[in-house]
């Protein structure tokens, strides 16, 4: 108990003084700061969860991974951390991809998919419609700032697999409806929003504010991410009718 009050006052830290270090300019101090958040969470989890689920943990390691690898980078000389920026973009986004997908996975495997295609087929479609229209525009939005066509695309799967880990948690949360899957739901939704907030940041106008509502929404998404991974799934009615029968 004591170890894990530890933990988490050090996230309650970093966030503090990135907050304060954002909003005083001091960009490179910030920056790591907001990287050393996610990793000690993920620290959280491999020490203090018991029932450890393999894609959840995967998740969070790739994702804390990517993270790491912004500070090693930030801290490189000029000379050599220019030619690694263009590595860190296309190995960190894809980092972060497949943390994405690993948490689809997971919450793909709680899901009927029978179930699904037969309850929620407008949901289904409202949804794909949506994400289209959601991916199309923030295309629009970062089409202009691509030097290479492999940016084009790395970004729309970024997009996609994005706005996909919303879906399916909301899908999943319609078929539990159980606090772990409003958890999911709310922690796939504050990730969604930040990923927003960070495009406004680095693309339209980069102002502390935006940087900050970030990183709160990331901080909001992993409290609920690590609050979801200590509960059980109850079974819903359905379940609860076939394993009467």
């Amino acid at each position: 108990m004591y170890k894990s009050k530890v933990l988490v006052g050090c996230v309650l830290l970093m966030y503090v003084l990135f907050t304060i270090n954002e909003f005083n300019g001091n960009d490179a101090l910030s920056f790591s700061l907001d990287c050393l958040i996610t990793p000690l969470i993920a620290l959280m989890y491999v020490i203090f969860v018991r029932t450890k689920n393999i894609f959840f943990l995967l998740f969070i390691l790739c994702y804390s991974i990517s993270d790491l690898m912004g500070i090693v980078i930030s801290f490189m000389p000029d000379d050599k951390a220019g030619n690694l920026n263009d590595i860190d973009y296309f190995v960190g986004n894809s980092l972060f991809i497949l943390a994405y997908v690993f948490l689809v996975v997971k919450i793909s495997k709680s899901l009927s998919l029978f179930y699904v295609l037969k309850n929620f087929k407008i949901h289904l479609i409202v949804l794909a419609i949506l994400n289209v229209y959601l991916v199309y525009v923030l295309q629009v939005i970062l089409e202009p700032n691509f030097n290479m066509e492999n940016e084009y695309y790395l970004e729309m799967v970024y997009n996609i697999v994005m706005l996909l880990l919303l879906s399916v948690a909301l899908l999943n949360y319609f078929y539990r409806d159980n606090k772990k899957s409003l958890y999911l739901f709310i922690g796939a939704l504050c990730i969604v929003f930040s990923e927003v907030m960070q495009v406004a940041y680095f693309y339209i106008a980069q102002r502390s504010l935006l940087n900050f509502i970030s990183t709160t929404l990331t901080l909001v998404a992993f409290y609920f991410f690590y609050q979801q991974a200590k509960l059980l799934n109850v079974l819903n009615e359905e379940e609860r009718y076939m394993a009467m029968e």
